[in-house]
């Protein structure tokens, strides 16, 4: 295959028309042109440099469908929240499932599951199957490691993990929401290379100067580009873009090429930018995608130009997945695999009895991970706390769907719904059922709703169930992007009727059982002070 385009080489920050000649999968050669008629732009594919696929709802290969028209040819993926649910048998379900399609997926150690102590998974990862992982070909890297304290403070098993990790020469991933000074220098000593949790642009700046890869993030839920962007600027050669957790709506709008254009917008140096989303991480994370170089692989995007930045075409291995509007990936026979055991929530008790006069209240931060806390006087009926949907205090609720145990409830404030309740099998990271509502009849339906179907999100207001399965391992939908953010977008334009104020209200409930994110969250078995990382009473005197 030749192809006359004008080149946008990110190596030598120069623009030429050439003439690209791609055989056997590779890039043969690449011949400078006086001109060249088509006025098109070839230039290197761009790589989401840390993603959990199984949050855009999506298998792998179903991802990959919507991905490349965007122009994204390549992920570096964490499973782990599949492999909170299903162990190592829920890590090769992503490989499997992603090896039958041309897309480049790179795949982690998932290096926290569970996240904590302190929650309920439906499997463990220790050292020894870590080990197992990372003698793989198709593991590339040490999944970022949220046991931020355990790496301060030294804990065996987790240092043992890193050891691991730097033995087999596979980079390690970082997570280290707020954390600066000493406490922070001592936790990438540990040979942790990257952070893409930063929320402030003073926290990046000081992790930038020890040497810290910083991923720029900018997902449904966690959104930090318009904080962090001029990082690009001051630290271009320590920049890549990534987006975390994406939502199947969001997805269906754009990926990658979303930052890129808003960061060519804000006036950055185009090289720059170009670097940071389709060079730095195939740099960092040795993986095997081409940059648009002579013996690369043939994996580059075509635009119109630098200022649409509209992707009319994507290969991968020398072969044309996306052009005219059109995907050439088939969708692929998909496999259910999951765990869940409960039956129903008949005995479930999620009343609350007055324990003091003071309740601690979880507060959300709309396109935050993190949250802050605030005590106050509860509402009370008949000795019993309920939801106070005038001061918006809510009833939450966690509840362990691999065992028939307890609920766990708290209160949280900033999602605003008046009425009807949300639930949800995405609950990071150990994905136990999560509610919240304004009355408990509504809380128990739809939480009801999702024993049923084995896993999903729903919403619940008096008797009016929406549901979306998500059968999975509670996670994913067998269906394509447009079936599910469909479905999805529905179910959200409810509960946004309902009055809640959140950009992303399933994304941001999702992350209420994070425990590893400070300060105040609630997981299966109690709610938990994310700063002090331990449990926490409800009520004080």
């Amino acid at each position: 295959m030749i192809l006359q385009r004008n080149v946008i080489d990110i190596h030598n920050r120069e623009i030429y028309p050439a003439e690209v000649m791609i055989q056997n999968h590779k890039i043969l050669s690449i011949n400078r042109l006086a001109e060249t008629k088509n006025n098109t732009f070839l230039l290197p594919g761009f790589i989401d440099s840390h993603i959990h696929i199984e949050s855009s709802m999506l298998v792998p290969s179903e991802f990959a469908r919507m991905a490349v028209k965007h122009g994204t040819v390549a992920t570096i993926s964490d499973p782990h929240e599949i492999a909170n649910v299903l162990g190592l048998k829920g890590v090769n379900y992503m490989i499997n499932n992603a090896n039958r399609v041309p897309f480049k997926f790179f795949f982690g150690a998932p290096s926290c599951v569970p996240a904590t102590s302190f929650e309920s998974a439906g499997d463990r990862l220790d050292s020894k199957e870590i080990e197992e992982l990372l003698k793989q070909n198709d593991i590339w890297y040490l999944s970022e490691m949220m046991n931020f304290p355990g790496v301060i403070h030294g804990d065996e098993e987790v240092l043992k993990k890193i050891s691991l990790a730097i033995e087999s020469n596979k980079p390690i991933d970082g997570h280290a929401p707020g954390l600066t000074g000493e406490l922070a220098a001592k936790y990438f000593r540990a040979g942790i290379s990257t952070d893409h949790e930063c929320f402030s642009l003073d926290e990046a700046r000081y992790k930038a100067k020890l040497g810290v890869k910083i991923l720029i993030r900018e997902g449904s839920a966690a959104k930090n580009f318009e904080a962090l962007h001029p990082l690009i600027k001051e630290y271009p050669e320590l920049v890549m873009f990534c987006s975390d957790d994406k939502h199947p709506d969001d997805l269906l709008i754009g990926h990658i090429d979303l930052l890129v254009k808003r960061a060519l917008q804000l006036g950055y140096d185009k090289y720059d930018i170009l670097r940071a989303a389709c060079l730095h991480p195939i740099e960092h994370y040795k993986v095997p995608v081409g940059s648009l170089r002579v013996g690369d692989p043939a994996d580059f995007i075509e635009i119109d130009n630098l200022e649409n930045l509209a992707v009319l075409a994507t290969y991968i291995d020398g072969e044309c997945v996306y052009n005219l509007n059109k995907v050439h990936i088939l969708s692929q026979p998909i496999e259910i695999e999951n765990q869940f055991n409960l039956t129903d929530t008949n005995r479930i008790d999620i009343k609350v009895p007055v324990g003091g006069d003071l309740i601690k209240v979880i507060q959300v931060r709309d396109k935050q991970l993190i949250t802050d806390f605030f005590q106050t006087n509860p509402l009370t009926k008949d000795g019993l706390v309920i939801s106070d949907t005038q001061r918006d205090i809510l009833k939450i609720v966690v509840l362990n769907r691999y065992s028939s145990q307890p609920a766990s409830v708290g209160f949280i404030h900033g999602f605003g719904i008046k009425s009807g309740a949300l639930a949800s099998t995405i609950a990071h990271d150990s994905h136990n059922i999560i509610a919240l509502g304004v009355s408990d009849d509504d809380i128990l339906n739809a939480i009801n709703s999702l024993i049923q179907c084995k896993g999903g999100i729903s919403f619940s207001s008096g008797e009016e169930i929406k549901i979306l399965p998500l059968p999975i391992a509670g996670l994913m939908s067998p269906n394509t992007c447009e079936e599910v953010a469909e479905a999805y977008a529905e179910i959200s334009s409810s509960v946004l009727q309902a009055g809640c104020t959140l950009t992303s209200p399933f994304m941001s409930l999702s992350f209420m059982a994070l425990l590893v994110i400070p300060d105040l969250k609630i997981s299966d078995k109690g709610l938990f002070d994310g700063s002090q990382f331990k449990f926490t009473p409800l009520f004080t005197s």
